[in-house]
């Protein structure tokens, strides 16, 4: 009896684990310009993004909302007059190949803008195959017109996910932890405040 149980009861450990464990473990990743200056940025826009027939992977409120407050814990203020950034996104419901690039990971302190860089110079590219359910963040510089930032993460969505609001704001967070500016003058006002 003895010999039976406990090789049931680690099967059964092993079958609850693997149920309770959820496939997290999508590919997160994040593409910056040189030639962007994270030091000046301040404020934000959300991209009024049009739905073209039905398409609604650009409209998702629990997805603009997430980005939102992810956004303004680094110190960015959301505006319509003038904002440094315009925020688009987007769920792409099928496979894509997309290009991004080989970077080091990057923050406030090792960041220098290459403003003499070329449009293609210094980057490594690298060709991902993404899965369907692939989230995709871009932050646009508002007066260069040139996408500063980029982050995805790839597989997350499923019809059940897109429903699911803890799911959406954990993949929008899994994205924005890859992010390490702050707003300009944040962290000077927030050390005044202390």
């Amino acid at each position: 009896m003895k010999t039976t149980t406990i090789p049931s009861i680690f099967l059964l450990t092993f079958i609850v684990f693997s149920a309770c464990m959820r496939q997290d473990r999508y590919l997160v990743e994040t593409d910056y310009s040189y030639r962007a200056d994270f030091r000046k940025y301040k404020s934000f826009c959300m991209a009024n993004n049009m739905q073209l027939d039905g398409d609604s992977s650009m409209n998702n409120p629990i997805i603009e909302r997430e980005i939102k407050n992810r956004l303004e814990l680094h110190g960015y203020k959301m505006t319509q007059k003038k904002p440094s950034l315009l925020v688009f996104h987007k769920i792409y419901y099928k496979d894509f190949k997309f290009q991004g690039y080989n970077q080091p990971e990057i923050n406030k302190e090792n960041w220098i803008p290459k403003e003499d860089l070329d449009e293609e110079e210094g980057y490594d590219p690298v060709k991902y195959s993404l899965k369907e359910g692939t989230l995709l963040i871009q932050l646009v510089d508002t007066k260069r017109d040139i996408t500063i930032w980029q982050g995805y993460a790839s597989g997350v969505f499923d019809e059940k996910a897109l429903n699911n609001e803890r799911f959406l704001r954990r993949a929008v967070r899994s994205i924005f932890d890859k992010y390490g500016f702050f707003a300009d003058g944040f962290l000077v006002n927030e050390r005044g405040n202390n």
